[in-house]
């Protein structure tokens, strides 16, 4: 097993200090074919280019070549978050407030596990949803998966930052 907690101690000093914000480590696959997914955005905000993906590269590489914290074969995948990117830290929800998500959590509150509306940040460790005539407050630590949901505003926001 992998542990991707431990992964993330071990790269992020190293891309923040080279500009880049740590989103997410992940494992897919199985035991033969694991893959180690690496995702990071610029600090500044403006889009990773091919050439950034391969700095992350590089730099994860030789950081995991040296502390060596995975005992079996596995294939290192670097990549940008993308527009509609996932939400993994508290900061996510802040940053991203005003922009429509889809969550899923862990538990199921009111019958419903899965959720889609527009950010409203975050108070207290709960996730403020609007679902339009009502919002939702949903536990931080109850969020299995989140991302922003494709829209306009969203493509145009990111033209901006661009």
């Amino acid at each position: 097993m992998i542990d991707t907690a431990r992964i993330e101690t071990l790269i992020a000093p190293s891309l923040e200090a080279m500009g880049y914000r740590l989103v997410r480590v992940a494992v897919t696959g199985g035991r033969r074919a694991q893959v180690l997914q690496v995702m990071a955005e610029r600090i500044d905000d403006r889009p990773m280019s091919v050439e950034d993906c391969t700095e992350v590269t590089h730099t994860v590489s030789a950081l995991l070549d040296v502390a060596d914290p995975i005992e079996h074969a596995y294939m290192l995948e670097v990549s940008s978050p993308g527009i509609d990117r996932p939400l993994v830290r508290r900061e996510d929800y802040e940053r991203f407030q005003g922009h429509g998500a889809k969550l899923e959590l862990v538990v199921h509150i009111d019958g419903r596990r899965r959720f889609q509306g527009k950010l409203l940040g975050v108070e207290a460790d709960r996730v403020r949803l609007s679902l339009g005539a009502e919002v939702v407050e949903l536990p931080l630590a109850h969020i299995q998966r989140a991302k922003l949901v494709l829209t306009d505003e969203l493509l145009a926001a990111q033209r901006r930052r661009a």
